[in-house]
């Protein structure tokens, strides 16, 4: 047994005074002197050995009583554990669970108001000396400290929701980190939360020795819900008053099926679609919504459902970019390709750039989507770097090999990017003898593909290599070799081709395919910004190349809010860091002052949607052997808590029994006929006058 106030135990002296008063509390008899011994009625007589029992009987009652006011003022308790340094200052992180789904209602309201309760209530288990850490999903700097009982509780008060969701792990990790630095106390953790799914990966957990974790779990109720998991656009490049078609990805996480979800679909501000959607239990459901019309420039989209009563994840968030013209760059050998000029010279939305290949601006590759190296005898090594830098970033590259290729350098080139390179010349007259409709390049070219197509006639070509990268053919020769492939490499795709744009070669730059191909390919290439970010997960974000000064600094603006990113330049593009400071979804303007550089769309996390919960079992197989899952509907928090971080306490038995062995000593005092110094002997004497003493 330990005691959490020993000191209160020096209290137990004060037994020496009812033994005190019992040897010293002696009457003298009074003398009383009668006329005749016939006025005495009755005389009792009692036995000295009852009277010695009963003074002792209520000399123990007293002394009891005493004893166990003091122990309950020393507060007693049995400890589980064997080394608890009892008297000794406690620290304690509180984990305050704040994200999405504590708005969800129960018989107490919202599950936030009751997890500000009990964290209260666990305070309240502790000494007022005793020192408080409060954790949000937030993981604000501010509580990175200890807090008196009065200042935690007013830091409880002003917990709000937050977009943020965090891993159970991450949590206890973030709590031990300021406990670890109070050595010497006694140290515990308490994590209230509902306990979703999404909050553990079932693992059991890692706890430091000597920390007792308790995990405080709500009451929440499983609701029905279906929110916008993701979006995309199917085409990569946007082109004014042309029609796009947007996927949406619709999640059902109730166990029941969700029918007519009235789903709509807005454009800046404008509605573009409209529709309902029926979902199977526990299933995810894709859905295609077509809408044109657009003008250049940023546009903000917005898809909105009506699905009660969890509306956290109802608007879902998105942006991109219609471009008035499409970049391309052309990188030659010093004489402009005259087939590549007439393919982007068609269309009046590419603006083809040319440059020799020694006169290339390494910093600008970036704001091309797409680039067509050609008739470069020998690729440089500082070109070679910066061309596989680009396609990692999310870059186009399609290469044609010149007539008289250094095969050593494209080897060097495209080897690096996991591409095939050409190994060598082949003189021999065949014929593409395959289309790779399955390709996407090939999606939306032909209305109707005859049977024996017209293909491309080879004189000689380049004899490409195996490649380890993904090889996904866009024309085949006989004995499935490739002609003409596309080849992934980090974000990006490199497209390679066996012969060079030269009619000595074969009738490719003449043929029909050749400028649909080429079309297709630009339309599929771009390394765009993400049509929307997560809060919580997207801390940095990625963007084209972006100047900025003091003077000049880039902010994110929504309506009356205002943030300052931290920025950093690095080769081909800005990184911004918002951090925490985005705490509210939604489309945000990225200024460079006046001007829009671009707009953003931040959404909440996912994860929250997924309203089911850990069974206290569960719970229990992720949780270390010093550790307990504590269910508020199985009686007062503050007692369990206790009674699970300091043991079975004993100080209302204390209370009770002194309580009873005081009425004990009223009873043995006042009700029962005969007390102490009550007893009355009688003596006669050989006087004129007899006389009793008393």
């Amino acid at each position: 047994m330990h005691f959490l106030y020993p000191a209160f135990l020096f209290a137990l002296i004060s037994l020496a005074i009812p033994i005190l008063v019992h040897l010293f509390n002696f009457r003298r008899y009074q003398k009383v002197y009668f006329s005749n011994v016939q006025f005495l009625k009755e005389i009792q007589e009692q036995q000295s050995s009852r009277k010695n029992l009963k003074e002792r009987l209520i000399l123990a009652a007293r002394l009891l009583a005493l004893t166990f006011l003091v122990l309950a003022f020393a507060r007693p308790y049995i400890s589980k554990n064997s080394n608890t340094n009892a008297g000794a200052q406690r620290n304690i992180s509180i984990f305050l669970d704040n994200s999405y789904s504590m708005q969800t209602l129960n018989r107490e309201g919202s599950l936030l108001d009751e997890a500000k309760r009990r964290a209260k209530e666990i305070v309240s288990a502790y000494s007022m000396n005793d020192k408080f850490q409060l954790i949000t999903q937030d993981f604000e700097g501010k509580h990175q400290r200890l807090l008196s009982r009065d200042e935690f509780n007013d830091a409880v008060d002003a917990v709000k929701i937050s977009p943020r969701s965090r891993t159970l792990q991450q949590i206890i990790d973030r709590q031990q980190n300021l406990l670890t630095t109070q050595p010497g106390a006694s140290r515990s953790i308490d994590v209230v939360s509902d306990f979703q799914k999404n909050i553990t990966n079932g693992q059991p957990l890692k706890v430091d020795t000597g920390i007792h974790v308790s995990l405080v779990q709500l009451n929440a109720n499983t609701q029905a819900n279906v929110a916008v998991d993701s979006v995309w656009l199917l085409s990569a490049i946007h082109r004014p008053g042309e029609t796009e078609k947007l996927v949406v990805k619709l999640h059902n996480y109730a166990g029941e099926n969700s029918t007519k979800i009235p789903l709509k679909l807005s454009i800046n501000g404008e509605q573009k679609a409209l529709g309902g959607f029926t979902i199977n239990a526990r299933s995810i459901q894709t859905d295609t919504l077509t809408f044109s019309g657009l003008k250049p420039g940023w546009q903000r989209g917005e898809i909105t459902l009506q699905d009660n009563p969890v509306t956290f994840d109802n608007q879902f968030y998105f942006s991109f970019n219609v471009k008035q013209q499409m970049p391309v760059l052309l990188i030659d050998g010093g004489t402009a390709n005259p087939y590549l000029k007439a393919v982007f010279g068609a269309d009046q939305f590419f603006n083809a750039n040319r440059v020799p290949d020694g006169n290339v601006d390494y910093a600008g590759l970036t704001t091309y989507p797409l680039i067509v190296i050609s008739d470069v005898k020998a690729v440089s090594a500082g070109l070679s770097q910066q061309l596989k830098s680009y396609v990692n970033k999310g870059g186009t590259l399609v290469v044609f090999p010149p007539a008289d290729a250094d095969l050593a350098s494209y080897k060097l080139f495209l080897q690096r990017m996991s591409a095939a390179y050409p190994e060598k010349l082949v003189t021999e007259n065949i014929k593409v003898s395959a289309l790779n409709l399955q390709n996407p390049v090939f999606k939306n070219i032909f209305e109707d593909l005859p049977t024996n197509p017209d293909l491309p006639i080879v004189k000689k070509y380049y004899q490409l290599s195996n490649s380890s990268g993904s090889n996904e053919n866009i024309m085949q020769l006989p004995g499935a070799q490739a002609f003409w492939a596309g080849y992934n490499n980090g974000k990006g795709k490199v497209y390679v081709s066996a012969v060079p744009l030269n009619e000595d070669f074969s009738n490719l730059p003449r043929h029909a395919l050749f400028v649909p191909i080429m079309f297709r390919i630009a339309l599929l290439s771009g390394h765009d910004q993400p049509l929307f970010y997560s809060l919580g997960h997207d801390e940095t974000i990625e963007t084209t190349p972006i100047q900025s000064s003091e003077k000049q600094l880039l902010k994110l603006i929504k309506g009356k809010q205002s943030i300052i990113p931290d920025v950093k330049q690095q080769e081909g593009s800005t990184l911004l860091y918002v951090s925490d400071q985005l705490q509210e979804t939604g489309l945000y303007e990225l200024k460079k002052q006046d001007s829009t550089v671009s707009v953003m769309a931040f959404n909440d996390n996912r994860g929250e949607s997924d309203l089911s919960y850990y069974t206290p079992a569960e719970l229990n197989k992720i949780l270390p052997d010093k550790g307990d899952v504590i269910e508020t509907n199985k009686g007062s928090v503050k007692d369990i808590v206790s009674q699970a971080d300091f043991g079975v306490q004993l100080w209302k038995l204390c209370i009770i029994l002194a309580l009873i062995f005081l009425a004990a000593e009223i009873l043995l005092t006042r009700y029962i006929p005969i007390a102490i110094g009550t007893d009355k002997t009688i003596a006669l004497q050989n006087e004129k006058s007899p006389s009793i003493h008393t």
